[in-house]
């Protein structure tokens, strides 16, 4: 998923495999398969931009983090009062 972000400014999260395409004029409007549209700050570039890092880290298996979620270990360190995966 990616991170756009609607005309009144609040953050709304996209599963960019269901982006169909993105037309600059001058608003950003994002089409996706669904055929639902979505106008949003972000550029056409930033949008590609954030879609090609998406998919290079679903490619390389790796995780990306929102800055506005916080980040949990599934596995935290011993003694760090966080209790672990029950066994």
């Amino acid at each position: 998923m990616i991170q756009l972000t609607r005309l009144n400014n609040k953050p709304l999260f996209v599963n960019a495999d269901l982006i169909k395409f993105v037309e600059q004029s001058p608003d950003t409007l994002v089409t996706l398969i669904s055929g639902e549209k979505l106008v949003v700050l972000e550029t056409a570039e930033e949008i590609r931009d954030r879609f090609v890092a998406f998919r290079r880290s679903v490619l390389q298996g790796v995780s990306l983090t929102w800055d506005t979620a916080p980040s949990h270990s599934p596995h935290p360190e011993p003694g760090s009062g966080v209790p672990g995966p029950e066994k």
